[in-house]
């Protein structure tokens, strides 16, 4: 003998609307900004092997397949949607590190990326490449 007992289940509704819930009142910190907070252009370049594992300016540990980043005067945590102009590519990288240093800076280096971040841009076989910096979000 079987019982049934559908009086214990909940009760459908065919395509009853879901209520809204709660308008957001800001956005989450994650949104990026309709518009850039700043925009540079220059070139990029990349770590070179030997950093995997040190220890970064900011405290973290480097890791060379994340989407991380090194630069001169930038906040720790700003983060940067970097656009390679030689073929359009795009990535966004968090800064945690300081660098490329004063020479390299002279010669237009702007940011010194990832190898991870690099080889996303494609530029690792050339070493350096033309980009736009755009700041999404100040870090501390």
């Amino acid at each position: 003998m079987m019982t049934v007992f559908a009086a214990c289940a909940p009760k459908r509704v065919p395509n009853a609307p879901t209520p809204p819930g709660p308008a957001p009142t800001t956005p989450p910190p994650t949104t990026a900004p309709s518009r850039p907070l700043e925009v540079k252009e220059g070139l990029a370049s990349y770590y070179g092997p030997g950093f995997e594992g040190r220890v970064t300016a900011s405290g973290v540990k480097f890791d060379k397949t994340a989407m991380v980043a090194a630069h001169p005067t930038y906040p720790f945590d700003t983060v940067i949607r970097v656009t390679n102009l030689a073929n359009g590519r795009r990535i966004v990288v968090r800064v945690v590190d300081r660098g490329p240093t004063k020479p390299i800076q002279a010669e237009g280096v702007l940011i010194d990326l990832s190898s991870g971040a690099a080889r996303n841009l494609g530029f690792t076989n050339s070493g350096r490449t033309r980009v736009r910096l755009e700041v999404l979000r100040w870090g501390k």
